[in-house]
């Protein structure tokens, strides 16, 4: 696989911006932290060599003087609002996080919960939070937001809020997801530091859009596609073009925000810390691109992905046809159309040809591998058996399952199953061939090539069942779907 960019590098020059950014305050920086912690595969299947667990790299390198704030919106709780990639509610992905953080030796302050006004499902979160030793502070909404900034700025706004006590120079403020609260509560912790005599500084991590690249770059639009359902525009931030006459690329949020925020921050240190929403933020990406032409291919095709990822959401009826029109445009934009998913043509070709749900997968080499549904199996469960006999050198005529163990496993589903397809999905599949494995050597073998698929590219000629989804995103697979549902779920 081609690279587009250097992780190794990043993780250095990020850092220093970092540290750079803490010692233009009171020796303590209170960080805006977006996006996912672990498991950043949008970013790097954008940037082929970015580390999926970059960030989490990243703010081990400051463990000794690191100390995170979570931050979960207390409406989300009550609604209990579900993390579309991951299928868990922000409160469980929450528990996660700290969990997986807390084994890494990084310290974890608290957890606030925004936006409280008494509702009930907040209660049972806190004491879990709580019994896990874990502190918790409420934080209500704040009087006068967003427009009076004397109120916001006081005792009556941030001032009502609890004071945080932390020790290092870096505290880390972030999020299980989107609207949990991350800016307010970093605006009310600098709030009371400046009433303690503390000149503590704000700024923002975010790993795109990417402020140094053009605003029409394929890296900057699949940003965009990713965030078409939240109404997430890049836009020239016109704050940095008419204070530095450098067009900066910025979205609409941070951008129709950022006066407002310029006040409350000028109320809470008295003076213009910054005077763009771009100089707060400390993105170094586009340092650590080492092939555009890369970049941008692989930006491409992440936008062709989204696109038939939004076609599906509305097809099930999750999502909308003014997401599925804005990703479109997109594409129109920079020029691609579907045609350009190069693995999409054989999905369908051997699908149309053969009248049967089929998936197709493109190896390294350019080699095309599919797999048809049948009576005994489901289209996916063929592709991955045919797909790692033929990564692994295993010829066709030999068989990985038992078909004794095959046989009892589809008796069992037909007698059992209310469904009307008994063909086995990739789950039983996958633990068929774990069983078979324990007799044969073989299948041993063969399942080491699980992980050469990894960054693969799939398409389907129908909507695969969440289940057998959920394991090739597992796996690295990375699948799109033709809008086509199937009469029965698997």
């Amino acid at each position: 696989m081609e690279l587009a960019f250097d992780n190794e590098k990043y993780l250095k020059i990020q850092k220093e911006k970092i540290e750079e950014r803490i010692r233009m305050f009171d020796n303590k920086l209170y960080l805006e932290f977006g996006g996912k912690i672990f498991d950043d595969y949008n970013a790097s299947r954008v940037l082929p060599g970015f580390n999926s667990d970059a960030k989490i790299k990243l703010l081990q390198e400051f463990k000794e003087n690191l100390e995170i704030i979570f931050c979960i919106n207390a409406n989300n709780i009550q609604k209990n609002k579900i993390r579309a990639d991951y299928g868990i509610g922000y409160d469980v992905e929450l528990l996660r996080l700290i969990e997986n953080i807390s084994k890494l030796g990084i310290s974890i302050n608290s957890v606030v919960i925004t936006m409280y006004t008494g509702q009930e499902s907040v209660e049972k979160l806190k004491q879990t939070l709580e019994n896990k030793n874990v502190k918790v502070y409420l934080h209500t909404p704040t009087k006068g937001y967003p427009d009076d900034v004397e109120t916001i700025a006081s005792e009556e706004g941030y001032g009502k809020n609890p004071y945080i006590e932390t020790t290092k120079k870096l505290v880390v403020v972030t999020a299980p997801g989107p609207n949990s609260g991350k800016l307010g509560t970093c605006l009310s912790q600098l709030y009371h530091e400046y009433k303690r005599g503390v000149k503590a500084g704000y700024a923002k991590f975010e790993t795109f859009p990417v402020w140094d690249l053009p605003l029409m770059h394929p890296v900057n639009i699949s940003y965009e596609a990713a965030t078409a359902d939240l109404g997430d525009i890049n836009m020239i931030d016109s704050f940095h073009l008419e204070e530095y006459n450098i067009k900066a690329v910025n979205y609409n949020r941070d951008i129709s925000a950022f006066p407002i925020l310029k006040n409350i921050l000028n109320k809470i240190t008295g003076k213009d810390i910054y005077k763009s929403p771009t100089d707060m933020g400390v993105n170094m990406i586009s340092k650590c691109i080492i092939n555009d032409d890369v970049a941008v291919k692989a930006a491409k095709m992440e936008i062709i992905r989204r696109y038939y990822a939004s076609l599906c959401d509305f097809k099930k009826g999750i999502g909308n046809e003014e997401t599925v029109e804005t990703i479109k445009k997109l594409m129109n934009n920079i020029g691609i159309t579907t045609q350009d998913r190069e693995i999409v043509k054989y999905a369908l070709e051997k699908s149309e040809k053969e009248n049967v749900n089929t998936v197709a997968i493109m190896l390294e080499n350019g080699k095309v591998i599919t797999g048809k549904e049948s009576e005994l199996l489901s289209a996916s469960s063929a592709l991955l058996i045919n797909t790692i006999k033929e990564i692994s050198g295993i010829p066709d005529d030999v068989y990985l399952l038992s078909p004794s163990v095959l046989e009892s496993i589809f008796k069992l589903k037909q007698k059992t199953s209310y469904k009307r397809n008994y063909s086995l999905n990739l789950p039983e599949v996958l633990i068929a061939l774990s069983i078979c494995s324990k007799t044969n050597p073989i299948i041993e073998k063969t399942l080491e090539a699980i992980d050469k698929l990894r960054g693969l590219e799939a398409h389907s000629s129908y909507i695969i069942s969440q289940s057998e989804q959920k394991i090739l995103k597992s796996l690295g697979i990375n699948l799109t779907c033709e809008p086509k549902l199937l009469g029965y779920e698997e």
